[in-house]
């Protein structure tokens, strides 16, 4: 397992939850809920160098079958944008099928109602996407995902 805080994002439209680990790489914790639009990324990179992170995951959107809609499309060209403003911090793509379903799950099961869900669940979905690949790399090995070329 590779050393060094890593920073999960659940990007949305409206909405992008940012997480983030410890720096032995075992617990994702929600971070904040940022605002997309054009200081989205100043504001990602901003939690990023104020934890020293050695990384930046980003949840791809995959359609249930694996294939890339509209919406992964929309987050790889943001993953893209990132990736050239983090340099050389790498910025990471994992799937993230079903991540806000079961961030959703988990706040009902916790007692949040689906109105108190709102301001919580993009943070979530992005511990979510975040847990995840930290689990695939301790129980794998390899790093998770792949790796970002920055846009042009």
């Amino acid at each position: 397992m590779r050393h060094g805080v890593r920073i999960g994002v659940d990007v949305g439209d409206v909405r992008i939850g940012v997480s983030a680990s410890d720096p032995s790489g075992i617990l994702a914790t929600p971070v904040e809920t940022v605002t997309a639009g054009p200081d989205s990324i100043r504001d990602i990179l901003v939690i990023a160098n104020d934890r020293q992170a050695v990384e930046i995951v980003v949840g791809l959107p995959r359609s249930l079958s694996g294939g890339m809609g509209p919406a992964a499309r929309k987050v790889r060209a943001y993953a893209e944008q990132l990736a050239a403003a983090s340099a050389p911090t790498p910025v990471r793509l994992v799937d993230e099928r079903m991540s806000t379903v079961t961030a959703q799950q988990s706040l009902r099961q916790a007692g949040r109602k689906a109105k108190q869900q709102r301001a919580v669940v993009d943070q979530a979905a992005a511990v979510v996407i975040l847990q995840s690949a930290l689990d695939v790399e301790r129980t794998s090995g390899r790093v998770p995902g792949e790796l970002v070329e920055a846009a042009r």
